[in-house]
């Protein structure tokens, strides 16, 4: 798997630690970038736009940790 240029959304699901109607979830909203393979609903992920995905959710994550104190502070007000 290190080497090929698409994986499975099984694949997909190991490496995010997630299960498989997870990641069919994140690829059929366009979270995360896939193609359909033919008419079987085979799904294949490119692994850059994987890790432009995991990217992408640690830019989320900052921000949202850097809003979280404010949002905490000002409902205690």
């Amino acid at each position: 798997m290190a080497n090929d240029r698409f994986l499975t959304l099984a694949d997909v699901a190991d490496v995010l630690n997630i299960s498989a109607s997870q990641t069919y979830a994140l690829v059929r909203s366009g979270d995360l970038q896939g193609i359909q393979i033919g008419g079987r609903n085979q799904w294949r992920v490119e692994r850059s736009k994987l890790e432009d995905y995991i990217e992408r959710a640690y830019r989320r994550t900052e921000e949202a940790l850097v809003e979280a104190p404010q949002t905490l502070a000002e409902s205690e007000s």
